[in-house]
């Protein structure tokens, strides 16, 4: 299905348009034209009517015309059949001349009827029999023989059998051009089909190198295309080296901060005294910071990082043995239940720091039971991308509720019950937001807390 912001609907929406307007055109301007074709045709069948009349009229002594013999055509004999001629004498009382079919009625062309001619003198023009059958009448005027005066020959066909004709024409036209725009709008879909299967060909390509099964644009693309592959494949080599480039600043950062910290740390430790101790303190806080805000920028670069790809079940895996050795005291559970298949969509080490975190703070609050289930999220954002929730959940005590609305907040620890630092949560919230996911704090089905973490995935 076509949605109706795509290029394809607009191509197809503006062809089909386009042809509709040009085959109304052309069903419009043919039926106009054999119109006009079966009235000169009509009119040159009435034309040989006048002539056939004009041979076979004669005048009598008083003035009025005879007929030497009727006319061959034997409707003009049949009564009211639409087909009549008649000769009229240019005086009042002089008897007239009129075919068998007219019976005692005659044709009375207005004024305005007889004011236009043509070139031969003929008037063209319609008219109603007393049936109300539609006719074409052609007149012109004649002098007989040595006659001063002129003559009225009249001569007048049945014009609906020739709208049946155009009727039929106009059907018939209608039906093949009916057919003939279905054709073109198969002829435009398969076109615009054909004509975009490189631009899906550029999305397909693009997904594999998000999705870390390609490194970069391969194959050949329409010139119309070509440079936006060429360009493509040159921001994802800059976005790489812009990286890599942050990566070793990150470094060289941490090692130019962390070593004089160091020395004004053991300095002031030399020197007893309140002045080395505020030295002291404020150099392990500006230690600690250079810490969090490098780590962060570590975390944001690896984030940004194109095609990393992560099996998830192996990760947790490992991280539940080893918590299960660490918290061996408690003999604390941990079940992983995680699809087949599931991937994360960036790097191992931020998946290991933030189940990590999360499996850890589960087994310090857990009396037996942690449980780490794995599921396509059901609140993920509509972006077209793939998202999973990790849900790591204990039989702890829990949290009440008005405290799992709160946001993970640095160093602000949910309960002082425990020994920590407060930083895990944080950690997980500012790590899955720089993927584009977040964390949600619930109550467990085991019966304590439950941190729902919602990353992208692959499929």
């Amino acid at each position: 299905m076509m949605r109706r912001n795509s290029l394809a609907f607009r191509l197809v929406v503006s062809s089909a348009i386009v042809a509709i307007i040009l085959l109304v055109s052309a069903a419009v301007l043919l039926a106009s034209l054999f119109q006009a074709a079966l009235e000169r045709n009509f009119d040159a069948r009435l034309r040989a009517v006048m002539d056939g009349l004009l041979a076979n009229v004669e005048v009598k002594r008083d003035g009025s015309p005879g007929i030497q013999s009727e006319l061959a055509d034997t409707r003009f004999t049949l009564p009211l059949s639409g087909w009549y001629w008649q000769v009229t004498p240019p005086k009042r009382g002089m008897a007239d001349l009129a075919s068998p079919s007219l019976l005692e009625k005659r044709l009375v062309p207005s004024a305005e009827n007889l004011a236009m001619r043509d070139s031969d003198g003929i008037a063209h023009f319609y008219l109603d029999d007393v049936n109300g059958t539609r006719l074409r009448v052609m007149e012109q005027r004649y002098k007989l023989f040595d006659k001063a005066d002129q003559y009225s020959f009249l001569v007048a066909g049945n014009f609906d059998e020739l709208k049946a004709e155009a009727t039929a024409f106009r059907q018939t036209l209608v039906a093949m051009l009916t057919l003939l725009g279905l054709g073109l709008l198969v002829a435009i879909l398969v076109q615009v089909r054909f004509g975009l299967r490189p631009l899906r060909t550029l999305q397909a390509k693009l997904t594999a190198i998000r999705e870390g099964r390609a490194e970069r644009l391969e194959g050949s693309y329409p010139e119309e295309i070509q440079p936006v592959s060429d360009e493509l494949n040159l921001l994802i080599q800059a976005n790489s080296e812009i990286v890599e480039r942050a990566r070793t600043q990150v470094g060289n950062l941490a090692h130019a901060l962390k070593t004089p910290l160091s020395v004004l740390n053991n300095e002031a430790k030399l020197q007893p005294g309140a002045l080395a101790d505020k030295v002291s303190e404020q150099a392990s806080v500006m230690r600690d910071q250079v810490s969090m805000y490098l780590d962060r920028a570590r975390r944001a670069a690896r984030a940004q990082t194109l095609g990393s790809i992560t099996e998830v079940e192996p990760v947790l895996a490992a991280l539940a043995r080893t918590l299960e050795r660490i918290h061996l005291d408690k003999r604390v559970k941990i079940t992983v239940e995680v699809p087949r298949g599931t991937k994360f969509r960036g790097e191992k080490q931020d998946l290991e720091e933030m189940a990590g975190n999360l499996l850890d703070n589960a087994c310090k609050w857990a009396i037996r039971q942690v449980n780490v289930a794995v599921g396509p999220s059901m609140d993920a954002p509509p972006d077209g991308r793939l998202w999973i929730d990790v849900v790591v959940g204990d039989d702890g005590p829990g949290l009440p509720p008005e405290k799992l609305k709160e946001p993970p907040v640095r160093g602000r620890r949910l309960d002082e019950t425990k020994p920590g630092s407060g930083l895990g949560l944080s950690i997980v919230a500012e790590t899955a937001a720089m993927y584009g996911g977040g964390i949600r704090l619930d109550k467990s089905n085991l019966g304590g807390l439950a941190v729902k973490l919602r990353l992208p995935a692959v499929v």
